[in-house]
């Protein structure tokens, strides 16, 4: 038999949604919603960073943010700055954009502006009448 297709990924109104409910969680509920993944962390900070898995990486599955931290050398530091960071990320995706309006200028400002180019035109035709 055929393996089910992939699911789709959600709308941008589904995904707003599940972020501004992940943010109403407190750091403990949203630290188990999220896969926590381990890695050694590269760069300064010498032998406790460079053979110790210190980096931390959050993916929250139900909006498809990923979050790393490898700043510090204790993976409980760089777990609470990544928890930080996808706060913040959240925060960002739950920002819902204003509805743009067309717009169009007033009947007076189109009046006005075809006078002006008329009385521009009126100037232009006395100079060549001159000749």
């Amino acid at each position: 038999m055929e393996a089910p297709p992939p699911p789709l990924p959600p709308s941008p109104v589904e995904r707003r949604a599940r972020a501004r409910r992940a943010l109403a969680l407190d750091d403990e509920a949203l630290a188990k919603t999220c896969e926590e993944s381990f890695f050694v962390a590269s760069g300064p900070g010498g032998q406790h960073r460079n053979k110790t898995e210190s980096g931390v990486r959050l993916t929250h599955p139900p909006t498809g943010l990923s979050i790393t931290a490898t700043e510090r050398r204790s993976q409980a530091q760089n777990r609470q700055v990544a928890l930080e960071r996808l706060r913040q990320g959240l925060k960002a995706l739950s920002f819902e954009p204003k509805k743009r309006r067309k717009t169009k200028p007033t009947r007076g400002s189109q009046e006005r502006r075809i006078a002006a180019k008329k009385r521009v035109g009126e100037k232009k035709k006395l100079r060549t009448r001159e000749d």
